[in-house]
């Protein structure tokens, strides 16, 4: 009897430490699935080939081409008006932020007008945005950060820059490339998209990206670089079902699932 009565507790208990397992993997997130397919039937998790300097050259010339002017999407007026608007758009659409912008730069389109506005008052008139607690505390530290130790207006250098409430890498690229015309890129996540899955600048972190574009992209492009890769990755190159048909470059990408001719 005794046989007959172990076997099933022996039987239970595997089961038990089987469902625990799996339900482990699943809060995890690291449940087996298959291999996610991309457009054209090719694994979306591919590595593209790299391109070389004169389908780069390529590239860039026909982006420079059909739009030789290209500007940021935030509604701004002013360095300090760009900064702004370029926190809020962490996590965010530019189209939001547009919508919540013009309401608060009405009444804090300075540093000074920002700290007297204060926190709560802010906070009420970004709610729309996204994380909009962090940002408005933020957004008031930074401008209290800008009177103390820049007198009131937006540093050009990215040290000073990133050293304010809020304010990253990315964030920084944006108001040295936009405000003061300097050839940064700021990656973001069309960039980042764009330069793994085309095979342009492939890289673990947006840091490796810009690090790559940076050295390859041409001297004469690097300004507007960001903008044309930015608007691409946005409107045609985008994350789930990427244009293909209207792309300017389907020709030199080397991403395997593309559905055009290679």
């Amino acid at each position: 009897m005794a046989r007959k009565t172990a076997a099933p507790k022996r039987a239970g208990k595997k089961a038990r430490k089987k469902a625990s397992k799996k339900a482990s993997k699943k809060v995890a997130g690291i449940k087996a699935r298959k291999p996610r397919q991309a457009v054209g039937g090719k694994p979306a998790g591919a590595v593209s080939p790299p391109w070389t300097n004169a389908e780069i050259e390529e590239a860039f010339r026909r982006l420079a081409a059909a739009n030789p002017e290209p500007a940021t999407e935030l509604e701004h007026v002013t360095p300090f008006t760009l900064l702004v608007a370029v926190v809020l758009s962490a996590q965010a659409t530019d189209a939001g932020v547009n919508k919540a912008t013009p309401a608060l730069f009405a009444l804090a389109d300075t540093p000074a007008k920002m700290v007297a506005l204060g926190e709560a008052r802010v906070r009420d008139l970004i709610k729309t945005i996204g994380l909009f607690r962090t940002k408005a505390k933020n957004l008031v530290a930074l401008s209290g950060q800008l009177i103390e130790r820049h007198g009131g207006e937006v540093p050009h250098g990215r040290a000073e820059l990133e050293a304010l409430a809020g304010v990253g890498r990315k964030t920084a690229n944006v108001v040295l490339n936009v405000a003061f015309g300097e050839p940064t890129i700021a990656v973001d996540t069309h960039i980042f998209r764009i330069g793994n899955r085309t095979g342009l600048a492939p890289g673990k972190t947006p840091l490796e990206v810009e690090l790559k574009l940076e050295a390859r992209v041409p001297a004469r492009y690097l300004r507007h670089a960001h903008h044309w890769l930015i608007l691409h990755g946005r409107y045609v190159c985008v994350a789930r079902a990427p244009r293909c048909e209207k792309c300017l470059i389907a020709d030199l990408c080397k991403w395997p699932g593309k559905t055009v001719p290679h």
